[in-house]
């Protein structure tokens, strides 16, 4: 048969199309060749999306590495180590005259950085305001900034050295410390690391955002790191609380008050992360005829005086939000609170008073906490601060650590210092000693050696040849000054020789003894101290609680009414029948529970966040309520999972379906933001269980094939917010249904038996002791066999 094909429709029409070759059957099959790995194929070849990815890796890493996160070691990101290596390049020492900010600037970018001009300027004024470190290392000259938000004047106008602290950082630089590494361009060297005698990263702290990370490491107070670096060198077993002993939490450069409990302090150095309540610092002032006012000198890190008295300002003058035609009713309480107790506030902020805020009250009767707890409440005078120390590490690799873990990788990093200090020091000394013992030699035959240099064709080698002496030192003695030749000379060569070698064997004691180097370390630490500590600026003293910002109101007992379709009302008293209440048309009841007017109705979700409401703000009679979705503002998507109210003091045991859960008290759902707050972590599929009140000092938990877990109570977590612990043990596609801390050892568990009759289970005595075990076991199966659905206790 004639094969056919296609014209060829760019080529001549007359051209012969070529039979394509005949196949050898009896040929072995050859197997096509295989595609390159994505690895080897250049940018331009590969898949959009592998490139994407690999593109935006690079540049996380990037960013990550080389510009946000600081380094365990000496705590510095690049920009910071650039700008100080640059000055002190430039001789910019303590008591040395300070030049132009701006030529300190084009130095760094022209050499280190390459980067805009004023990415490293304002990096080099952070590094001299006192109000943003507790221990500046550019001492600058002229307008720096204020705490009030003012910026610096232009790099022009300014100057700058290093302060005399910034030698922990710089000393031991051109020792044989640490790498050095190209620039940019290749042209000059930059460390990669500064061989700080003290961990820098917790005396000055750092703050940064990176690709899916941040930093935000405080400062602390310069004698009690050293007391904990101390610690940990001489006893490296020491626990968190031992550390705490003598670094019990930051010092911030202006002062101001830790009111966090010591609980939320060690959680937070032991996981790396956690928030810190911090709260100003006042005192009253007494005038003529029995007046008063406050003096706020030291507010919270971070706060500046204008913004507190803006605050009071957007308190004491609301605006209606965008779209609405007039301001909130919670905006009009607050603000004839706030103006029922002050009269006037003004900043008399000074050179000589960094901080000085004064409140004038309304009358002087009243009392001087009344009109703080109003302006604590209202205002940054009380506000967090966030911990988290997410930095890389000696292994080069980002991640979240806790105090310990960031004080024992320093100390590691301090020995290795030292020891390459001291080695580079020995090769020095060394050499020296080379070098001295040849001039001796030269000076014991001198005539001689004088004779070989005049006449020798090569003295060099002729010196070597005839005195034994090394290439180095022929060459020494060659460059060697007539002058050095007296008598007087031998005896300092030999008084430097006595010296040297005396040193050596010291520098031999210290690498090749353990506890020689920990004394020399530890001493250097305590000069270190003495010469540059301070006195703690920030009290730790816990308060009792947050400052309430709600009005005072009076305490009655009151009934909560939440309809499931969200409508939310009170009624007055106690003992109401149920049974009479009334709803819309296909609206029936989701909460009826006996409260107080100074409790919260806390809600929480089907996304685990949590939401809270004032009970004395509900509205009450006998009508419908309102909407609760006027008084919250729920996620996308999520719905009212639970809703509850008790006393906030009231500890409660929270859980989910999948059987993770943990206690807490109730105080710690209460915020606030109508849109509330994360609370409980939930993973796909999983939902809230009904809270349950703690009773006892027993647990129990329902799974939905019937299996009851009853456990001590002490072996779950009390924790905040957070996902938890596991509760109970659960087989596959088995899920938690209940949980119950009842007041003594009877249960109640409610399900369906056989048919789907409605059961109520009473669970004591030998059924319930065949249940009893550890938290997150399986449990023992209830008999007679029922679908649990929910739990509650006998009595």
């Amino acid at each position: 048969m004639q094969q056919e094909h296609e014209p060829d429709l760019f080529g001549d029409d007359d051209a012969v199309v070529a039979s394509p070759p005949v196949k050898d059957s009896s040929a072995p099959p050859t197997e096509p060749p295989e595609p390159p790995a994505l690895e080897a194929l250049p940018d331009d070849h590969l898949p959009i999306a592998v490139f994407a990815e690999r593109a935006y890796l690079a540049y996380a890493m990037s960013v990550v590495r080389g510009r946000a996160l600081p380094q365990v070691e000496d705590g510095m990101k690049p920009v910071q180590r650039r700008i100080l290596f640059a000055m002190s390049e430039m001789r910019l020492v303590p008591g040395a005259k300070p030049v132009k900010s701006a030529r300190v600037v084009g130095d760094v970018i022209g050499k280190l950085h390459p980067h805009g001009d004023s990415s490293v300027y304002d990096a080099a004024v952070r590094m001299a305001q006192d109000f943003s470190l507790r221990y500046p290392l550019i001492d600058g000259q002229g307008n720096f900034g204020s705490r009030d938000g003012d910026g610096a004047a232009a790099m022009r106008y300014t100057e700058m050295r290093l302060t005399p602290i910034a030698e922990l950082l710089l000393s031991e630089i051109n020792m044989g410390t640490v790498d050095f590494v190209p620039n940019y361009d290749g042209a000059f060297e930059e460390p990669k690391l500064f061989p700080a005698r003290l961990p820098m990263l917790l005396l000055n702290g750092a703050s940064g955002i990176a690709v899916g990370m941040a930093t935000e490491c405080q400062p602390h107070n310069l004698r009690e790191v050293a007391a904990a670096v101390t610690l940990l060198i001489k006893k490296p077993e020491s626990t968190l609380d031992e550390i705490r002993a003598v670094l019990p939490g930051p010092d911030f450069p202006g002062g101001g008050q830790i009111i966090s409990p010591d609980s939320a302090l060690r959680d937070a150095y032991t996981n790396g992360r956690g928030s810190i309540r911090m709260r100003a610092r006042w005192r009253v002032e007494q005038l003529a005829r029995g007046a008063w006012r406050i003096i706020v000198d030291e507010l919270p890190h971070g706060v500046s005086s204008s913004r507190v008295l803006s605050e009071i300002e957007a308190v004491t003058n609301p605006q209606p939000k965008a779209g609405k035609k007039e301001v909130s009713q919670d905006e009009k309480n607050n603000k004839a609170l706030l103006l029922g107790v002050l009269d006037a506030a003004r900043d008399e902020s000074s050179d000589k008073a960094a901080v000085r805020l004064i409140f004038e009250p309304k009358t002087r009767t009243q009392e001087p906490e009344e009109l703080m707890r109003v302006l604590l409440a209202h205002t940054s005078l009380e506000s967090s601060v966030p911990l988290n120390f997410t930095l890389i590490g000696l292994d080069g690799r980002p991640a979240q650590k806790g105090l310990k873990d960031v004080l024992t990788e320093w100390i590691a990093f301090r020995f290795s210092t030292v020891e390459r200090r001291t080695r580079h020091r020995l090769a020095q000394v060394d050499r020296r000693i080379h070098i001295l013992e040849g001039r001796q030699i030269a000076w014991l035959h001198i005539d001689e050696v004088i004779k070989v240099i005049r006449e020798a064709d090569e003295p060099k080698a002729e010196l070597i040849a005839r005195f034994g002496l090394s290439d180095t030192q022929a060459e020494d003695i060659l460059e060697i000054r007539l002058r050095q030749l007296a008598r007087l000379e031998y005896i300092q060569i030999e008084k430097e020789l006595a010296a040297l070698r005396e040193e050596r064997s010291g520098l031999v004691e210290l690498l090749e003894n353990r506890g020689a180097m920990t004394r020399l370390i530890l001493k250097e630490i305590a000069e270190d101290t003495k010469k540059y500590g301070d006195d703690r600026r920030t009290l730790i003293e816990a308060a009792a609680s947050v400052a309430n910002v709600d009005a005072p109101v009076l305490d009655e007992p009151v009934t909560v009414i939440l309809s499931k379709n969200g409508w939310v009302r009170t009624r007055q008293g106690h003992g109401i029948d149920a049974q009479t209440l009334s709803y819309k048309s296909g609206d029936s009841a989701f909460l009826v529970a006996e409260a107080r007017t100074t409790w919260p109705l806390l809600l929480i979700d089907t996304q685990g966040r949590a939401y809270s409401v004032r009970i004395a703000d509900l509205p009450g009679g006998r009508g419908d309520g309102v909407p609760i979705t006027t008084l919250i503002e729920l996620q996308p998507g999520a719905r009212i999972a639970q809703a509850f109210t008790d006393d906030p003091a009231a500890e409660y045991l929270f859980a989910n379906s999948g059987s993770y859960g943990f206690i807490t008290k109730l105080e710690e759902l209460v915020g606030r933001q109508r849109a509330g707050k994360a609370f409980m972590t939930l993973e796909d599929k999983e939902s809230v269980l009904a809270p349950t009140r703690i009773r006892g000092e027993w647990i129990a938990a329902v799974s939905g094939n019937g299996r009851l877990l009853y456990f001590p109570r002490a072996e779950m977590k009390v924790m905040a917010r957070g996902r938890g612990m596991i509760v109970m043990g659960l087989d596959e596609k088995e899920e938690l249904v209940a949980v119950c801390c009842p007041p003594s050892d009877a249960l109640v568990v409610i399900g369906s038996g056989r048919g789907g009759k409605d059961v109520e289970l009473q669970v004591k005595g030998v059924a319930l002791e065949a249940c009893r075990g550890k938290r997150a076991r399986k449990g023992g199966t209830l008999a007679p066999k029922v679908k649990p659905l929910a739990m509650r206790s006998l009595l």
